[in-house]
């Protein structure tokens, strides 16, 4: 069993897999380290430029493109290793990452954590998918420690501080490999987006903790595989966030919350469809619509989960909607 591995999913990315490959394999040639290309069935030549420029990447080739959740659950499967890095291909890294991280889980006792993610476009700022750590409200809004909403803020060393964090980006995330399987890993129907909330909102009902190391950082280019105002994230991102509040809220008033939600996902269609992006207001349509459709199958997912211990799981103890739209409170700072 190699120490940590390091596995990009990937799908038709060559293009990343050349502009950002390099910077992994310049800064991750400890021995007891492996860099796994996990392909789900790419149909350009990924593989082709991998096997021919670096030969010494183990490739694992997935038949079909399954997606995020379901692409990394059946490649882990063929992995042996004590750490995961899961690193998405758009990712550059930098010197020493992985011993910095793996030492600081070692000396903070966490079981998943993330490096603070800075933009690859704008590099003095945080990048939106993780920032410097992920946090959820009360009615299951994410956010970030240097990201709420479209906000991003310039990285002025003000969280360079170690965090407990509610959850850690799937953009670059180091998680045990036995906790990963403990947890069976991520929702398969989630395809993509907010599975990894999901999955450290159930590691964090499970009593473990989770971190973001700001001495440590990575650029981010973002929005690889589908761009921020593409109708399929809107759904997708919509979709499974009610899914993750239902199946993971420990609050008994959860379906106050979700009709709250429901609520408040209307007001973010008027928006859409005043600004003519039809098709991402029906995006918001189609992911209530599954939500109905399949209550049954995650409320039972709910109460197998609620069966377990549920402790407290650092849930923002307010509406960050309101703390944002109302108040103005742009940045991570203003909130305390």
């Amino acid at each position: 069993m190699k120490k940590v591995a390091v596995v990009i999913l990937n799908w038709n990315g060559v293009k990343h897999l050349m502009q950002f490959l390099p910077s992994v394999v310049k800064y991750s040639t400890d021995p007891m380290v492996d860099i796994v290309l996990a392909d789900n069935g790419s149909t350009d030549n990924s593989i082709a430029y991998v096997s021919t420029n670096y030969p010494d990447i183990k490739i694992v080739r997935l038949d079909k493109n399954y997606g995020f959740a379901s692409g990394y659950n059946h490649a882990l499967k063929l992995v042996d290793a004590e750490y995961y890095v899961l690193l998405n291909s758009d990712v550059e890294v930098t010197e020493s990452w992985i011993p910095r991280m793996i030492q600081e889980m070692k000396n903070e006792s966490c079981v998943a954590a993330m490096p603070k993610i800075r933009s690859w476009y704008k590099t003095n700022f945080f990048e939106y998918a993780g920032a410097a750590g992920g946090y959820v409200d009360y009615l299951g809004y994410p956010f970030c420690k240097g990201r709420i909403f479209s906000t991003v803020e310039e990285d002025k060393g003000q969280y360079d501080k170690n965090s407990d964090v509610m959850w850690v980006s799937g953009a670059c995330m180091f998680i045990k490999s036995e906790i990963f399987n403990l947890f069976e890993g991520f929702d398969e129907n989630y395809f993509a987006h907010m599975e990894e909330i999901d999955l450290c909102w159930r590691i964090r009902n499970g009593g473990h903790k989770l971190m973001c190391f700001g001495n440590v950082h990575v650029y981010h280019e973002g929005g690889g595989t589908l761009s921020y105002d593409n109708p399929k994230k809107t759904y997708l991102n919509f979709r499974n966030s009610l899914l993750t509040v239902f199946k993971n809220h420990p609050s008994k008033f959860v379906f106050w919350y979700i009709s709250i939600r429901f609520l408040l996902d209307f007001v973010a269609w008027i928006k859409y469809a005043v600004a003519l992006k039809f098709s991402s207001a029906f995006a918001i349509n189609r992911a209530h619509i599954y939500f109905l459709q399949h209550f049954r199958e995650y409320y039972l997912k709910r109460r197998t989960l609620q069966k377990q211990k549920i402790i407290n799981a650092g849930l923002f103890n307010a509406s960050i909607v309101y703390r944002y739209f109302i108040k103005k409170q742009k940045n991570f700072s203003d909130l305390t």
